[in-house]
């Protein structure tokens, strides 16, 4: 399967790639927003893991849009924020599965064994 990362630490971002090859996914990393929505639209298949705090387009936004597709793949936000600046960013998106940083693979497939969102 297919797994999006939209992460802007790059350390973050390799991590999370080599821990689901590991698992036989196909990680695919954007550092940003634009650069993901840029490699086309996810098809119902795929995951897409995005971080809430992206340098360009807030998480929530890119959840936002895919939620917004026919057929939406599923959707897995991280982040590193405090619980605070978290629950008033997710306010609008009661449903969204969030993992804290750090993240361990154990975390990783047990959200993704959940469906997350979607």
């Amino acid at each position: 399967m297919v797994v999006h990362i939209v992460e802007d630490d790059e350390a973050v971002a390799d991590a999370l790639a080599i821990a689901l090859e590991d698992l036989d996914h196909h990680p695919i990393t954007y550092k940003d927003a634009e650069s993901f929505f840029a490699g086309g639209i996810p098809s119902s298949d795929d995951w897409v893991i995005v971080d809430i705090g992206l340098p360009d387009r807030c998480g929530t936004d890119v959840v936002r849009e895919l939620m917004g597709l026919p057929t939406p793949p599923s959707i897995l936000a991280i982040s590193g924020k405090s619980r605070v600046n978290l629950l008033q960013q997710i306010r609008e998106l009661p449903g969204l599965k969030i993992l804290r940083k750090p993240l361990s693979i154990d975390m990783l497939t047990a959200a993704m064994a959940q469906k997350a969102i979607i």
